[in-house]
């Protein structure tokens, strides 16, 4: 952890682009409420195969446009799975002439029902792309797996291959959410192995809806504790209060171990929801640090 505990506290919250008016008008009180935390930059999802492309682009302009008062910087996800080398530098042309210099650099999923990769056919494929097209305007994140990439052949190997979007010319990454610290732990020691070290912020899921948790978690291989996994069986349906004060006692301390290891800071999955994620930060008394 010692490259990591030399780097900079970044805060940091991702966003789904809504799909209503509705869903618009939630999110800019959900981005108002949250910057209270000061991230560095607001997220913005990108859907399989591009499915949710002119959301984010929208949602990332209404960021880049309205929050520029607070310089929070807005940060579109880039998928390149089903994408050409074409409509990638057609998007990040836009980008360019709308302000925007963070990105999030992913491989992406298939949407269901097609075998088409594009182009491009994992994320250093598209870090170097980018790199090649604008040279270092864009600060790039890109993904780690703590607890391995579900669709890797083994851990040395999900190593190799985040090496490989490092040497590509990405400036930070944001792994996938976790809620086992050593796991953490021992894959930023593993990257300094390789020397790699470059920032490494843990990503953060609060905790609204077991079932639905348990069963993305199962398929993007992120572990629930067994004695996790217990307890959060025993909530029924309607005790929403009673599954928020436990699940942010358990983040809260998940948090506290992980900065107090050296880690360059904390990137929140809200889901679009303010009140977990500000309970966490409050816990943390981060709010009266700042």
């Amino acid at each position: 952890m010692s490259a990591q505990k030399k780097k900079d506290l970044v805060f940091s919250c991702e966003f789904f682009p809504p799909r209503t008016e509705k869903g618009i008008a939630k999110l800019k009180e959900v981005r108002g409420q949250l910057s209270i935390i000061g991230p560095r930059y607001y997220s913005v999802t990108f859907g399989a195969g591009g499915s949710t492309r002119d959301r984010t682009f929208e949602t990332v302009l209404e960021i880049q446009g309205k929050d520029q008062g607070s310089k929070i910087e807005s940060a579109p996800h880039l998928s390149c799975i089903g994408a050409s080398r074409s409509e990638i530098k057609n998007i990040l042309t836009a980008y360019k002439q709308h302000g925007v210099s963070h990105v999030v650099a992913l491989r992406g999923d298939l949407p269901s029902g097609t075998v088409d990769y594009g182009d491009f056919h994992y994320a250093n494929h598209l870090v170097e792309f980018i790199r090649a097209q604008t040279g270092d305007y864009f600060h790039i994140e890109v993904g780690a797996y703590p607890e391995v990439h579900p669709q890797a052949k083994s851990a040395q190997t999900d190593l190799i291959n985040f090496k490989r979007k490092v040497d590509a010319g990405a400036n930070g990454a944001v792994t996938q959410y976790f809620y086992n610290v050593d796991a953490y732990l021992r894959f930023v020691d593993c990257c300094l192995d390789l020397g790699i070290s470059i920032p490494i912020v843990p990503g953060i899921m609060p905790i609204h809806h077991y079932p639905q948790l348990a069963r993305f978690s199962d398929i993007c291989g992120a572990e629930i504790p067994r004695w996790l996994r217990k307890r959060l069986e025993n909530f029924s349906e309607g005790e929403d209060e009673a599954l928020l004060s436990f699940t942010t006692d358990v983040l809260s301390h998940l948090c506290q171990q992980l900065l107090d290891a050296g880690a360059p800071g904390l990137h929140f999955y809200t889901l679009n929801r303010a009140e977990p994620t500000l309970a966490i930060w409050h816990n943390l008394g981060l709010s009266t640090k700042k």
